[in-house]
C-alpha cells in the first residue's frame, strides 16, 4: 500500500499508525513524524521505513571512519609539512601550521630559519656588525619590531647534537643577572646553530675605546670604572652562582656590551661550552683571542673559573690604557707587544700616567691604581695565585687589595731577580761561546 499526502500544507502530528504503511511521501507539508521519530517530515519518502531505519545505522558509522580518516590525514599532512619545513631551510617556505613547529623554554623562544631570515634581509653583509672566532653577527629587525643581534656559529661540527645544544641554551637561558646578555631565542636546522640576543645601541667596550666615529661618546673615566664592576658581577655570577658553573672562555672588551644606559652586559658566556662536542672541561680546541688566553689553558686546553679571571685582567688593562692586548706596533718603540708584559714595565718603573689612556680628559688616581693592582693580581702566570672572582669584587672595593698586593710585589721581585740571573747567565753563555769561536779562529790561522 502506498499513501501519497504531499503538498497538502498539512500541520501536525502524523499519527503512529500510519507507520505500518510500507511506502509513503509527506513532502510538501509541515508535519511531526510521530514520537518514533521526532523531527519534521521535511523530505520525502519513497522508501520502506525498516529499509530506511537500516541505511541509517549503516551510514553513521561509515561517516565516521570517513570523518576519523580524514583527520588524521590532515594530522600527518601538518606533521610532514612542519618536518619538511625544518628540513629545506634554504628556501623560503610558506607551510601552513609552521607556528606549531615553534617550542620555547620559559623566556627562550624557538625561532624558525625563515623568521630569521626575514628579520636579517637574508643574512645581509650589510647587516653584519662583529664577527669573531664563533661566528658573525648580524642586526635584525622582528615583526613587532623588536631590534635584536642573530650570532650565526661557524663552526658547529655536530650536525646530530641538536637535544645537547638545546640542552645547552636551558642552561645558559637560566643565568639571569643585570651584567648578563639576556638570550632571547636561537634556531637550530640541520647543520647551523643560531642564537638571537636584544640589540646594544652602544655596541661594545671595544668600540667605545677605539673605534669611534667622529661625534661619537667615548668613555669616560666613571663609565670604565662601572664596566670593571659589572663584569667583575657578571663573571662572578656565572662562577659561584650558576650550577653547573658556567665558565666564559673569552672575556674581552669586544665582549663586554653597554646597554643603552651603558650598564655593561657580559655577551657570548657559554657559547664555548655550546660548540664543544665532548662532556669534558678539555675542549677539542682553545677558544678566545690571543693575548687574552691564560698560559695554561693555550698550552693545555684545559680551562677554569681561573682562565676566565685571567681574561678578565687583561680587560681591565684596556680599560685603564684604550688599547689592544696585543700591538705590534709597539715594537717600533721598541716596547712589549704583549700589553700585559707593557703594563709590568711601566708598573716596575711607577710611570702609572703613562698607563692611563691619553684619551681620557680626567681620572681618579687612586682608582686607576687600584684596578690596575687587580690586573696584575688577576694575570698572574700561576692560576692558583689568582684570586677568585667574588675576591675580586671585595678587592675593586679596596677590601682586603692591600696585602695581597705586598704579596704580589715579593713574589715579583724574587721573579725578576730570577730573570736576572737567566739573563746574566745567558749573557755569559753566549759571551763564553764567542770568546771560544774567536780562539778557535785565530789558532786556524
Amino acid at each position: 500500500m502506498h499513501r501519497d499526502l504531499s503538498s497538502n500544507d498539512l500541520t501536525g502530528r502524523i499519527p503512529e499508525q500510519l507507520f505500518s504503511v510500507p511506502t509513503f511521501n509527506f513532502t510538501g507539508n509541515r508535519l511531526t513524524c510521530g514520537s518514533s521519530l521526532q523531527q519534521p517530515c521535511v523530505s520525502g519518502s519513497t522508501v520502506p521505513v525498516s529499509t530506511k531505519k537500516s541505511k541509517l545505522r549503516v551510514v553513521t558509522p561509515v561517516a565516521s571512519c570517513a570523518a576519523f580518516i580524514l583527520l588524521s590525514l590532515g594530522a600527518i599532512f601538518a606533521y610532514r609539512s612542519c618536518y619538511a619545513h625544518k628540513i629545506k631551510h634554504d628556501v623560503f617556505l610558506d607551510v601552513p601550521g609552521e607556528d606549531e613547529c615553534k617550542i620555547s623554554f620559559g623566556q627562550v623562544r624557538r625561532f624558525t630559519w625563515h623568521e630569521l631570515q626575514l628579520a636579517t634581509d637574508e643574512f645581509s653583509e650589510s647587516n653584519i656588525i662583529g664577527q669573531g672566532g664563533f661566528g658573525k653577527v648580524y642586526r635584525g629587525v622582528l615583526p613587532n619590531g623588536t631590534k635584536v643581534a642573530v650570532k650565526r656559529l661557524s663552526d658547529y661540527h655536530n650536525p646530530g647534537g641538536e637535544a645537547a645544544f638545546q640542552r645547552e641554551v636551558q642552561l645558559i637561558s637560566v643565568a639571569v643577572h643585570k651584567n648578563l646578555l639576556r638570550l632571547i631565542g636561537f634556531c637550530t636546522t640541520f647543520n647551523e646553530r643560531i642564537l638571537v640576543y636584544p640589540f646594544m645601541q652602544n655596541l661594545s667596550v671595544a668600540y667605545r675605546l677605539r673605534d669611534l666615529k667622529p661625534g661619537e661618546r667615548g668613555l669616560d673615566w666613571p663609565t670604565r670604572r662601572k664596566v670593571a664592576f659589572g663584569a667583575a658581577h657578571g663573571l662572578e655570577y656565572l662562577h659561584e652562582h650558576c650550577n653547573p658553573k658556567i665558565i666564559h672562555r673569552d672575556l674581552k672588551a669586544a665582549n663586554i656590551l653597554l646597554d643603552d644606559d651603558f650598564e655593561p652586559v657580559l655577551g657570548d658566556f657559554g657559547l664555548a661550552k655550546l660548540l664543544d662536542t665532548k662532556l669534558t672541561h678539555v675542549t677539542t680546541q682553545v677558544r678566545g683571542t690571543m693575548g687574552h688566553i691564560a698560559p695554561e689553558y693555550l698550552s693545555t686546553g684545559k680551562s677554569s673559573e681561573k682562565t676566565d679571571v685571567f681574561g678578565y685582567g687583561i680587560t681591565l688593562l684596556e680599560l685603564v690604557t684604550g688599547q689592544r692586548a696585543i700591538d705590534f706596533s709597539r715594537l717600533e718603540e721598541e716596547e712589549d707587544v704583549l700589553l700585559l708584559d707593557h703594563i709590568r714595565k711601566l708598573q716596575r718603573e711607577k710611570r702609572l700616567d703613562a698607563i692611563v689612556d691619553r684619551n681620557l680628559k680626567t681620572f681618579d688616581a687612586k682608582e686607576v691604581e687600584t684596578i690596575v693592582q687587580v690586573a696584575l693580581l688577576c694575570t698572574q702566570s700561576s692560576p692558583e695565585d689568582r684570586p677568585k672572582m667574588a675576591e675580586v669584587v671585595s678587592m675593586l672595593q679596596g677590601e682586603g687589595l692591600a696585602e695581597r698586593w705586598v704579596e704580589w710585589e715579593r713574589l715579583e721581585e724574587v721573579r725578576n731577580q730570577h730573570f736576572s740571573l737567566l739573563s746574566h747567565q745567558f749573557a755569559w753563555a753566549d759571551e763564553s761561546t764567542h770568546d771560544q769561536e774567536a780562539i778557535q779562529l785565530s789558532k786556524a790561522r
